[in-house]
């Protein structure tokens, strides 16, 4: 029996026919999941993809500019 991992609510689906993609809805909570695998059969919210790109948002050359501006700040005020 496959549950939904934001509710855990049952699925009904055939586990044998599932392929790792397929894209399934959870009736209970309305909760967009896919097939992270199928041995054993694993789903995953399309929630959680979206959370993943936001991951690479960060962007190291802006913290670093940032951290120099500092430091030159600070030097400036020693002399």
């Amino acid at each position: 029996m496959v549950s939904c991992p934001k509710c855990d609510a049952p699925i009904d689906v055939e586990e044998e026919e599932l392929d790792e993609g397929d894209v399934l809805s959870c009736d209970e909570c309305g909760a967009s999941l896919s097939v992270a695998s199928v041995n054993p059969v694993e789903l995953k919210t399309e929630d959680d993809d979206d959370d993943d790109e936001d991951d690479f948002d960060y962007d190291e050359d802006e913290d670093e500019d940032d951290d120099e501006d500092e430091e030159e700040e600070e030097e400036e005020t020693w002399h």
